[in-house]
């Protein structure tokens, strides 16, 4: 998921064996310093290591030995104590914590956090009162089923099954239950529940065509997908009929093992928490962060502060600030995939509360054939909304004197682009997100004719966060502006060096020529200088620098030879280009490298 730069070798110290062999040959030590030399050179790469112990169960029982605690005294390391509080009574935990707490105070080892994950939230209060005169560092995370509930992912997996049939994303679905179709497809069909993974013989075309017509129909649950047992094939008719139907949706699985075997195989099936599973991490990321003080465990950790943002620290702070500060956003654009995925995202992390805009039984007949669960989402249907006559005189008045009839401001409220602006306008919403299947015109427009611009900015621009590897950086304006004057440039680069700050990333201005410095003269070159002053006079508070060439700005050697005494040269977080011609051109370039 975070895709770390480093090898797989290199992120882990040995296998079981060889450290059971170590201990049992009395080289301990040995086996300590040879894995002190492995952290090290880690540390030395990076500015945080998280070392993962390694559980005693995993060791033979003969030796009673606790590695962990020996690790972290030699690497200088705090303990992290996770407790898997399934099934367990308070005081069961509450012992837990007690006996690992003199666990830590016999070896002279730091106390970092505990974290009680898959507590019974009804025994809460009664916890919380057991833990009132102890540590704060304590975090209690409750239990969440659907955490437990295995996907097709992790059935392909068990069964070795072969994926006949599948789409984008379809690995995630959840697994809740199994059915063997045994019965008659009319009595089947009530047999069937939400989520469940159906094993059929591929012979049975009736019951097949049964279980497709009942996942399109309202009236029956949904199913996960269909498991084909006894190494038979779907007849060709069956598949042709699959072929032909639009927005097919259901995976078909295939084992070579008969029902009684596949359904006895799907009763050892567990939940894994893989890499791929981005419904369940953005479920567990979101539980996490309203159960955790992470800005506790952020000053607890007491790393060096690093100039490298990645893309996965960016999209942190994202989330972490949208956590903060909860906001309504409204989406006019329910009919794409992506929006649904990402609003699923959205509320699954539990960062904000979404308006979706649109007919409300096909958006849930939408999000539900991809198989999300967008049940907290609002949604409005501006055509029947009790906002629209409202919306719609509001609008008129607005433009009436610029030529508006009545019935095309009518006209205009039914576009969701302009009903979700008035809902922002209204105080319905605080932001609207759209520009997925609409043009940069027809989504900038509603805009511009009722919310407008702040009173110091006659200028909207754009700007697109690029996420490289090490960094994140703004460019602007890539999109909008053919080839803005002097004035106009300025008020670019104050707009995208306020919005950068507003995102977490330190404005350093590159106002971008094709000379750096008073090497270059012309037309262009004296314009990018102009804007350059203006934005000094106006903003003298920001670090600026122009004109200057692209490799300046971003490479500090080529910046020490350039321009040696800059404060941005070589470390530019906003570049501002100087028409849309070069700015289009480059951030494509960029993306696609």
């Amino acid at each position: 998921r975070y895709e770390l730069d480093v090898d797989y070798e290199d992120a882990y110290g040995f296998d079981i064996d060889y450290v059971e062999n170590m201990i049992a040959s009395k080289r301990t030590d040995e086996l300590i310093n040879e894995l002190i030399a492995k952290f090290k050179k880690l540390e030395e790469s990076y500015d945080f290591v998280l070392c993962e112990g390694i559980r005693r169960a995993f060791l033979t029982p003969t030796i009673d030995y606790d590695l962990n605690m020996l690790l972290a005294q030699n690497f200088g390391s705090s303990i992290i104590n996770i407790i898997n509080a399934k099934d367990k009574s308070v005081q069961d935990i509450y012992e837990n914590i007690l006996i690992e707490r003199e666990n830590l105070l016999s070896h002279e080892c730091s106390h970092f956090a505990t974290f009680i994950n898959r507590f019974d939230e009804r025994n809460y209060l009664e916890l919380k009162e057991k833990l009132k005169d102890n540590d704060s560092n304590i975090y209690i995370l409750k239990e969440i089923k659907e955490l437990d509930i295995p996907t097709i992912e992790d059935v392909v997996e068990v069964l070795d099954a072969k994926m006949k049939l599948c789409f984008q994303n379809c690995n995630t679905r959840v697994v809740r239950g199994f059915k063997i179709a045994a019965h008659g497809v009319d009595n089947f069909l009530n047999c069937m529940e939400e989520d469940d993974l159906i094993i059929v013989p591929a012979d049975r075309s009736d019951i097949i065509l049964g279980i497709i017509g009942a996942f399109y129909s309202k009236e029956f649950p949904k199913i996960s997908a269909i498991l084909l047992v006894s190494k038979m094939e779907l007849h060709p008719n069956i598949q042709k009929i699959i072929s032909g139907l639009k927005n097919y949706n259901i995976p078909i699985l295939s084992v070579p093992t008969d029902s009684y075997q596949s359904a006895k195989n799907l009763s050892r099936i567990y939940s894994k928490l893989r890499v791929s599973s981005e419904r369940k991490i953005a479920l567990a990321l979101g539980l996490f962060n309203s159960s955790v003080d992470i800005k506790a465990i952020e000053e607890r950790i007491q790393t060096q502060q690093s100039e490298v943002m990645t893309p996965m620290m960016f999209e942190y702070k994202l989330f972490e600030k949208a956590r903060q500060n909860r906001k309504k956003i409204v989406l006019p654009e329910s009919a794409d995939e992506r929006i649904l995925r990402a609003v699923e995202i959205i509320l699954r992390r539990d960062v904000a509360d979404i308006v979706l805009l649109g007919d409300e039984e096909e958006i849930k007949e939408s999000y539900q054939r991809f198989g999300l669960d967008l049940g907290k989402a609002s949604i409005i249907d501006p055509d029947k909304s009790e906002l629209m006559e409202k919306f719609t005189n509001i609008f008129y008045e607005m433009r009436k004197e610029k030529g508006l009839s009545y019935q095309n401001a009518k006209d205009a409220m039914i576009h969701g682009n302009y009903f979700a602006t008035m809902m922002v306008h209204l105080g319905y919403a605080d932001g609207m997100v759209s520009g997925a299947i609409h043009s940069t015109a027809d989504t900038i427009r509603p805009a511009l004719q009722i919310i407008k611009t702040i009173p110091e900015v006659d200028l909207v621009s754009s700007l697109f966060f690029m996420c490289l590897k090490t960094k994140v950086l703004v460019y602007g304006d890539c999109a909008l502006n053919q080839n803005p004057n002097a004035d106009e440039l300025a008020q670019i680069a104050i707009s995208c060096a306020s919005t950068a700050l507003a995102f977490g990333i330190e404005p350093k201005v590159a106002m971008l020529s094709y000379s750096t410095g008073e090497s270059g003269s012309g037309e262009d070159v004296d314009k990018v200088k102009e804007a350059t002053k203006i934005v000094k006079s106006l903003r003298p508070d920001l670090d600026i620098e122009g004109p200057i060439q692209y490799d300046a700005a971003i490479d500090k050697e080529v910046a020490m030879i350039k321009l040696p005494n800059s404060k941005v040269a070589g470390e530019a977080s906003v570049f501002i280009f100087p028409d849309l011609n070069t700015g289009n051109n480059t951030y494509k370039a960029v993306q696609r490298s």
